[in-house]
């Protein structure tokens, strides 16, 4: 394929602008794409149009919505699908081939976000009904309807909902799809490694029969993506702890952060801790570790030492291998900077007292490894004396956690806010602490991988009760 020119799409038209980017493979730099990018100011001329695409929405039933996504859910798995400016195309190989060269994720890993993307696409009817706890789609298309004897009413909160994308994991773009059978225009900008996923997402839901109105792409930079966050009304924003802070006490932007998502051991189960070290390992390590769902802390009431040594037995072997091994356990970084930074901020830390690596004398050599021009991370994973380490509760993009030892009764208060806990116990009366709890965004009870979400319950905010709410009504008889 010959390197496509991937244009800013304004309510779906395609954009060339004279101010483009080049996106390269990570390992020889070889431009894989050139992209159009814009700035704010067409950006905010666009939102004075989304009347227009909300408009093009409005005219198919959430029903017909629901079908087009799953057309469009076999279109990105399958089919050829447009993303170049003079019209080239992309199968779903390119697109594994492409977006692995671009993003340092493995062939296997891409497969596996492709497949987690087409699931939540065929079915979003599933998606809707566990976000709406069960509303007839019938109401959302007329506003008002009776549920369960009662008169309800819902109303729109956005006229589009904006989006601020990483280049993490293709998968976090599942987040925003239903949106689009919520009736919601998108206006997005893509992660600057990785255009690939919302693009041929977009591509495919136009072939499917969507209205093109319904989608800004918009490749930008700060200022535009200051815009889209502020403007659209409602937005989701990915990204790491400094840049999120900003927007933390603004509702109206939805935070997608750092998980520090963690598996708690109880009392009760802690001797049969070695039944569980596959489990535990998988939450740290799948997907590359670059996930906000990867467990980043072990925490345990005894046998700290010994469990991270298990860890450490388990993990520090895994090396790189070639992006198209079927077994491939790691991921390359598109920036070869941010893995040697990780690298020197593990370092750096494990030099303050009570904490100790595991992985080290595991492995054969360093932990940053340079291979076929990609840089990689192996698994790390450290012992802590106590949450007072600095490494104790830190997350990063590869495979990394730490194990701390906590009295249980002491868990709750010393973890912090998690996006999701595995906890691993039958106690009843630490169970309701754990349900009680509002430090937990879902909460797994019982040997559940962290990695394993629920397309109806969703693990990081309620994109219907994000995008509409509940006004009170009444109607004459």
């Amino acid at each position: 394929m010959a390197t496509p020119h991937i244009p800013c799409l304004r309510l779906g038209d395609p954009y060339v602008s004279l101010n483009q980017i080049e996106v390269t493979d990570y390992r020889d730099g070889a431009v894989k794409a050139t992209v159009s990018q814009v700035n704010a100011g067409v950006i905010r001329r666009d939102l004075e149009r989304m009347d227009e695409a909300r408009a093009a929405l409005c005219k198919f039933s959430t029903a017909e919505l629901i079908a087009i996504g799953a057309m469009a859910g076999e279109i990105f798995l399958n089919g050829e699908v447009q993303i170049g400016v003079d019209g080239e195309t992309q199968s779903p190989e390119q697109y594994i081939e492409t977006l692995s060269s671009t993003s340092g994720l493995p062939h296997v890993m891409v497969k596996r976000n492709m497949d987690k993307i087409h699931y939540a696409l065929t079915h979003m009817d599933v998606v809707l009904n566990g976000l709406t706890r069960g509303i007839d789609p019938a109401i959302l298309d007329a506003g008002v309807g009776e549920q369960f004897g009662t008169q309800v009413c819902f109303y729109p909160t956005s006229k589009a909902l904006g989006l601020v994308m990483p280049s993490n994991s293709p998968a976090v773009n599942s987040l925003w799809l239903p949106a689009v059978a919520l009736k919601t225009p998108i206006i997005m900008k893509p992660g600057r490694d990785e255009p690939w996923t919302p693009i041929r997402l977009i591509q495919s839901f136009i072939q499917a029969g969507c209205p093109k109105e319904a989608f800004g792409f918009y490749p930008t930079d700060y200022e535009g993506a200051a815009d889209i966050l502020n403007r659209c009304g409602r937005a989701l924003i990915f990204g790491d702890k400094s840049t999120t802070d900003q927007y933390a006490n603004n509702p109206a932007i939805q935070i997608h952060g750092p998980g520090w998502s963690k598996i708690l051991i109880g009392d009760d189960e802690i001797e049969n801790w070695r039944d569980h070290i596959d489990l535990i390992a998988g939450s740290i390590a799948d997907n590359g570790g670059r996930s906000c769902v990867n467990a980043s802390a072990v925490v345990v009431p005894k046998y700290g030492r010994e469990i991270a040594d298990a860890l450490g037995q388990k993990l520090g072997p895994v090396k790189p291998t070639t992006v198209d091994d079927p077994e491939a356990k790691l991921s390359g970084f598109a920036n070869p900077k941010m893995g040697e930074w990780i690298d020197g901020a593990i370092d750096a830390d494990l030099e303050e007292a009570g904490c100790e690596e595991m992985t080290a004398k595991y492995r054969e050599g360093d932990r940053k490894v340079v291979t076929d021009g990609g840089t990689y991370l192996r698994p790390t994973i450290v012992y802590c004396e106590s949450f007072e380490h600095p490494l104790s509760n830190r997350e990063f993009l590869c495979p990394y956690a730490s194990v701390v030892e906590v009295p249980q009764a002491e868990m709750l208060n010393q973890m912090g806010e998690s996006l999701v806990v595995t906890a691993i116990t039958k106690d009843e009366a630490f169970q309701a602490d754990l349900l009680a709890s509002p430090l937990i965004e879902r909460l797994n009870l019982g040997p559940i991988s962290t990695m394993k979400i629920s397309w109806d319950q969703p693990h990081e905010g309620n994109m219907f009760e994000f995008l509409y709410k509940r006004r009170s009504i009444g109607m004459a008889a």
